[in-house]
């Protein structure tokens, strides 16, 4: 064979050009970015992620629920394909939000700055964490036409509550996102192996893991100390910096007896809309329609709080059916490809969060890692749609359950379609005795 034939049969490829170029020709799934996160982090920093509670069946079973549903494509043409919708109100480009997730800046020292970029750029809403490690402001200044959420917990402090509320408001959030299932911290052994304690241990297997990735060790040591900036009402002034006892209060955990009494408080002092994350008994649903609250997310916290609690898709028939189109349901948990978020919408949820997919590609390759996770679910998606035999989300909410089918489902027994008129031989040899 001439090197022309060659040539003529494949092309080259040359050099890389970009961060985003490189990882569309190595990283094909959220599996590959969460392996090249695995190689980019220290051991027990890339754990933090990984980790859940106790013996983690939640988190398990957060994944393995989704291989219980399967398709059933229906034939037809699909015209005029959209994955936009919309969300409390507002358009998004395609029905997924990104969840908060605390310590960001752990994983890429750009941390939530570079999220709400890549958030931005796709078109849909970020969640902050209360523990996150930049400031909401400084969030607003990376992204200002981001649809920003904040997230929080219930308080009995009345006066501390507003006075967040009204930064939060000033910073430009048009949502909150509270969560419900916190009143303790989960016990998540993998992170006391590792010294995530109060305050953190630092152990010498976390010193050598540092030295082991120096790439990761300069951008933590290059950068502001990790702080939690946005638990109070006032604005830090200089750079961000810890304290063990900032540490003790957040890790160690304290118990406050929150109530419904509370939810209906923040209800009354928050005018935009309110988001009850953390909600997987169906019997809360109606108690929150009462309330004016707008939307659930139906979450285990990725199994990271209380273990053997029930998967968010194993609920979410039930949920949908007690909300009754009442509020607006997100769904969170095990959530690794385009084809899980499209199970969860044909199951009636209204979108799907993410989390550990895109702290993997922040891990990975700070915002072009975000951006390059987000490009994989939108992708995924949309040839899972396609497959499936449907245009828009609408399509899929309306039909959806037509298109899915639980293993435990009998398949309805149907009898062969007669055919009544004239036919070649071999279909009427097809005909029903």
């Amino acid at each position: 064979m001439k090197l022309k034939d060659i040539k003529a049969l494949a092309s080259v490829q040359g050099p890389a050009r970009s961060i985003a170029e490189r990882l569309s020709r190595k990283c094909y799934s959220v599996e590959d970015m969460r392996k090249l996160a695995a190689r980019r982090l220290p051991k027990s920093i890339f754990e933090y992620i990984e980790g859940g509670g106790e013996d983690e069946v939640s988190l398990r079973r957060n994944q393995s629920s989704f291989q219980d549903w399967s398709f059933l494509p229906k034939w037809g043409s699909v015209e005029n394909f959209d994955l936009s919708s919309t969300l409390l109100g507002g358009p998004v480009s395609m029905p997924v939000t990104l969840s908060p997730t605390g310590g960001t800046r752990l994983f890429h020292p750009e941390g939530e700055s570079a999220v709400a970029r890549a958030a931005l750029a796709e078109g849909i809403p970020y969640g902050l964490a209360h523990l996150s490690t930049t400031t909401m402001e400084d969030v607003s200044a990376a992204a200002p036409g981001l649809r920003r959420w904040f997230n929080l917990e219930p308080t009995q402090d009345r006066g501390l509550l507003q006075a967040v509320l009204d930064r939060v408001s000033n910073a430009g959030y048009e949502a909150l996102l509270v969560n419900v299932d916190c009143r303790a911290i989960g016990h998540r052994e993998r992170d006391y192996r590792n010294g995530f304690t109060a305050p953190p241990s630092i152990k010498p297997k976390t010193v050598v893991e540092g030295m082991l990735h120096p790439a990761w060790a300069l951008g933590f040591l290059a950068n502001d100390a990790i702080a939690f900036p946005n638990l109070d009402a006032d604005v830090p002034e200089g750079p961000l910096a810890s304290s063990p006892d900032m540490w003790r209060t957040l890790l160690a955990g304290s118990y406050e007896p929150t109530d419904w009494d509370d939810i209906q408080d923040l209800r009354a002092r928050w005018n935009g809309p309110i988001i009850l994350k953390g909600v997987v008994n169906p019997n809360d649903v109606a108690l929150a329609v009462a309330l004016g609250i707008d939307a659930i997310q139906v979450s285990n916290h990725g199994g990271r709080q209380l273990d053997h609690m029930a998967a968010p898709l194993d609920v979410l028939p039930d949920i949908v059916e007690r909300a009754a189109g009442q509020v607006e349901i997100i769904v969170d948990g095990g959530i690794r490809r385009g084809s899980d978020v499209v199970k969860a919408l044909a199951l009636g949820a209204d979108a799907c969060s993410i989390g550990r997919p895109y702290l993997y590609g922040l891990a990975a390759a700070g915002e072009a890692g975000v951006a390059h996770v987000l490009q994989m679910f939108r992708s995924e998606m949309t040839r899972t749609m396609m497959l499936l035999g449907v245009s828009t989300i609408e399509e899929l909410r309306t039909e959806g359950r037509d298109l899915i089918r639980h293993r435990n489902e009998a398949f309805a027994r149907t009898q062969p379609t007669r055919i009544h008129k004239a036919a070649p031989m071999g279909l009427a040899q097809m005909r029903t005795p």
